[in-house]
């Protein structure tokens, strides 16, 4: 007999990929540990009892592997809806920034409710009207349409020595009220910086906005929790 055609992704199984598959993007050293249940939980604005008993339920469609305590992996299945919801979100974002004037702290709920509305057809309308970007507004790069990711090789601020220096390549989107803030401050992604003095007695850093040739243009405060939302690719420091 024929196998039966898999069901469609529900909208819960979108969304809880996808939290599961970010979670991993950035994490680096972190990846390994995973996303806990209270984390998704915190996430989506559900209760940790309820994403368990969801959990098991993407283990029971072939979604992702899941024991209680343990991390959560996507399995192959799992991996690409994630990945596909990823692109439409970023994709949505870029176009509601690009074309409709929307702020870069306007756009993640927007494109949480569009993303499970839009047609293949409009998103790859979307797509080839902003010239296939490869990254969004905040810098996170856009999946292809063959699932491919390539993720810029970057560290946080909060890792930088003093003295290092680099383009600013992705500000985290978490926190709209953060990317007003370094907005204010012209920090944003393609912005060139270097570290000046740590003050790790007192969780912040000085950030010196430079031109390419290592002039300063500005300079910030940021508090520890704003330098690690903000990731450059590190280059030598030079003088100008």
């Amino acid at each position: 007999m024929p196998t039966a055609p898999r069901p469609t992704p529900s909208t819960m199984t979108e969304d809880y990929l996808k939290v599961i598959w970010k979670a991993e993007e950035w994490a680096g050293d972190d990846a390994d540990r995973g996303i806990s249940t209270t984390e998704i939980a915190a996430t989506l604005g559900v209760g940790a009892s309820t994403v368990s008993g969801n959990l098991r339920k993407l283990e029971r469609d072939g979604y992702i592997d899941y024991e209680p305590y343990r991390r959560i992996a996507l399995s192959e299945r799992g991996r690409a809806v994630a990945v596909g919801m990823v692109r439409r979100h970023r994709l949505i974002e870029t176009y509601l920034v690009e074309r409709l004037g929307y702020g870069w702290d306007e756009v993640h709920d927007e494109a949480e409710v569009l993303e499970h509305a839009v047609s293949d057809r409009l998103l790859e309308a979307f797509d080839v009207e902003l010239g296939r970007p490869v990254a969004d507004p905040h810098g996170d790069p856009i999946p292809a349409a063959d699932g491919t990711v390539t993720r810029p090789v970057a560290h946080q601020l909060q890792q930088f020595a003093e003295g290092e220096c680099g383009f600013v390549v992705r500000v985290s989107d978490d926190e709209p009220e953060l990317l007003r803030y370094l907005a204010s401050l012209d920090l944003r992604v393609g912005a060139h910086v270097r570290v000046g003095e740590r003050r790790d007695y007192a969780g912040s850093l000085q950030v010196v906005l430079t031109d390419v040739h290592d002039r300063p243009v500005g300079t910030v405060e940021l508090a520890g929790t704003a330098a690690s939302s903000v990731w450059a690719n590190s280059e030598p420091h030079t003088h100008a």
